[in-house]
């Protein structure tokens, strides 16, 4: 399975402005908008992603709402497959399927349409999205894509905050672009 290069991983890390104290003190929030506006940075993620899945045999790509959105639909064109999307509670306008998921302080949802992979039983399912940071919002999606029918065969994220080891508590294997200790 392809990696990215040490140059590549420079040219993204560079095209990602760091936000201190945001949300709150104490945090450096990582901004992927810098990324996003940089062509040759996009150009350069979104060229990894298309080498490193072009030979899954993907059926769709699923993104979770919003960021993913972006990533996804890119490569969702790039590998010419489907693009569904995984969006907060209430978004949809057809007959969904939720999934809850535990935040610091509550819970949330994510939901999916029932019939988001159509006709195709057994799918395969690439889940994206710009952080994996506890988890919880990627695993609630990767469980709505199995629970409709699909087959959620990766879960790929832009950055990874590894301290945190979200990946750790995942069925699903995860492919991380970007570490962040």
């Amino acid at each position: 399975m392809q990696t990215i290069s040490e140059q590549d991983q420079q040219i993204l890390l560079k095209s990602i402005r760091d936000i201190p104290d945001f949300p709150k003190p104490g945090i450096i929030f990582k901004d992927i908008t810098t990324l996003l506006s940089n062509p040759k940075a996009l150009n350069t993620l979104m060229t990894h992603l298309e080498e490193r899945y072009k030979a899954y045999d993907l059926d769709y790509i699923a993104g979770i709402d919003a960021r993913g959105f972006i990533f996804g639909s890119i490569l969702a064109d790039r590998l010419k497959v489907g693009f569904v999307p995984v969006r907060k509670k209430g978004k949809l306008p057809y007959t969904t399927v939720a999934e809850k998921y535990a935040l610091e302080y509550g819970f949330d949802e994510v939901e999916i349409h029932i019939d988001a992979f159509g006709e195709t039983e057994g799918a395969k399912v690439l889940l994206i999205d710009d952080l994996i940071a506890t988890g919880g919002t990627a695993k609630a999606a990767a469980n709505l894509i199995d629970r409709v029918g699909a087959k959620c065969v990766e879960a790929c994220f832009i950055m990874e905050l590894d301290f945190l080891k979200a990946r750790d508590t995942f069925k699903t294997p995860v492919y991380s672009v970007l570490h962040i200790d």
